[in-house]
């Protein structure tokens, strides 16, 4: 995911935010390079609203509720599948473990080995970290053992206590954005856990907003001097779901507000119209296409599973980005499922992407005219709660979501963190779907 364009500006220490959004606030005004392909039909009217920042943010868990832990819990306890096989995956896992040892660094670092960070990359350690403290407070809500709920406290407080600052070059964004909303979305999840002093609780909040939320928001703001098209899709989808969990956990509606008002407006391609860029009719009707189906599979399927962490934590705040636009994040899993899964061949509308290049603000020019086979068959745990969700709550017809059910299927049971590999793409989503979103 390393973003190949030329970038000029660069946040290394937050004493530099306010001045990089000041300069690139300038920059917007004088220039709108966006392409003219993307625009959603509704761009004036907020089709999901916002509630007064006054209104409590609902603490049911983040992505999971008492109400999911407890459906777990039954199919568990008569060792009905495939629910026994997702909590096998989650309990083989060498990060669900409660001899897991965290290895937080005061300087979180990814783009290093760069002119703005010249100390190598470390990121490694929050990949590893913050799967380790998700997949431990599940342990410790489907079986009531504290012993993990301790161990995934510990790791929190220990980052909460050492990180200071996130640095790099461009990909501190991406930083800022993955293991942000996985270490805010394992905080919520622990939010009730007794043994959680709440001293420290409240040391972990602020932390979130210090490190993380101020380079998410910075980032969708300035998208570091470049123009609103230069980023891919799942740079603003990282960071809007780390606004989201953070938002979340620190009960701050305002910040959450944020990514509700930018899924639907914003001017990047985190804008639910802009990555999934064109809805097909006719004979292609039931199919939708990511703004980076023409670069390459790794990322389409990247922002398919981060869209699915945004749907769910959305949802269970009273949200439904599952059904914005007529299910428009559905046909977006056919589509990628389809030619990613069943190795079909899909339709492809022409896409043209502006960014910056080395000479002006957004003078690049970049068109795409067909699907990229490049990573073609890549994996990821995403599946399961896109394909429950829509057939078992919607009461959707399984036609119409057969392909997300293949993708289902080739994967089950899922696992995550750990499971698909040392490198970061395996741990970019949460996973475990088999076992936490499977219904009858």
């Amino acid at each position: 995911m390393k973003e190949q364009q030329f970038n000029f500006y660069r946040l290394v220490i937050p004493m530099l935010i306010l001045s990089v959004i000041g300069m690139a606030m300038a920059c917007s005004k004088s220039s709108d390079g966006d392409d003219n392909n993307t625009a959603p039909p509704t761009a004036s009217v907020l089709t999901i609203k916002t509630l007064d920042p006054s209104v409590p943010m609902k603490h049911v868990g983040g992505l999971h509720t008492e109400e999911d832990f407890a459906r777990i819990r039954a199919k568990i306890a008569v060792q009905a599948e495939p629910w026994m096989s997702g909590w096998n995956k989650l309990k083989a896992n060498s990060h669900a473990q409660s001899t897991y040892t965290p290895s937080p660094v005061e300087k979180l670092v990814r783009g290093g080995g760069s002119a703005e960070e010249p100390d190598p990359d470390n990121y490694s350690r929050a990949f590893n970290d913050a799967a380790a403290a998700y997949q431990l407070a599940l342990r410790w809500k489907i079986s009531g053992d504290a012993v993990y709920a301790q161990t995934a406290v510990n790791i929190l407080n220990a980052w909460a206590l050492t990180c200071k600052r996130i640095s790099g070059d461009s990909n501190t964004a991406l930083a800022a954005g993955i293991y942000g909303y996985q270490f805010a979305i394992a905080g919520e999840m622990l939010r009730g856990y007794q043994g959680w002093n709440p001293n420290d609780f409240t040391a972990y909040q602020k932390w979130m907003k210090d490190v993380f939320y101020s380079l998410n928001k910075a980032f969708l703001e300035t998208h570091w001097g470049t123009c609103k098209s230069h980023y891919w899709a799942n740079w603003d989808l990282a960071n809007l779901t780390s606004v989201l969990a953070i938002g979340i956990l620190t009960d701050d509606r305002s910040i959450y507000n944020y990514a509700i008002n930018y899924l639907q407006k914003g001017d990047g391609n985190g804008n639910w119209y802009k990555a999934i860029n064109h809805v097909f009719d006719g004979e292609n009707e039931g199919l939708a296409q990511i703004q980076e189906s023409g670069r390459d599979q790794g990322h389409a399927t990247l922002c398919i599973a981060l869209m699915g962490h945004i749907c769910e934590l959305t949802w269970n705040q009273g949200d439904d980005f599952y059904g914005l636009d007529n299910n428009r994040f559905l046909k977006a899993c056919e589509y990628t499922a389809k030619y990613n899964v069943a190795r079909l061949n899909v339709p492809f509308a022409e896409y043209t992407r502006n960014f910056k290049d080395a000479w002006s603000v957004c003078g690049g020019v970049e068109i795409h005219t067909q699907v990229s086979s490049a990573s073609q068959g890549t994996v990821r745990p995403m599946w399961s709660g896109p394909y429950f969700h829509y057939t078992k709550i919607k009461k959707v017809s399984e036609n119409l979501a057969k392909y997300t059910k293949m993708g289902l299927n080739s994967v089950a049971p899922e696992g995550g963190g750990g499971d698909y590999g040392p490198n970061s793409g395996g741990y970019d989503q949460l996973g475990f779907g088999t076992l936490l979103y499977t219904r009858d």
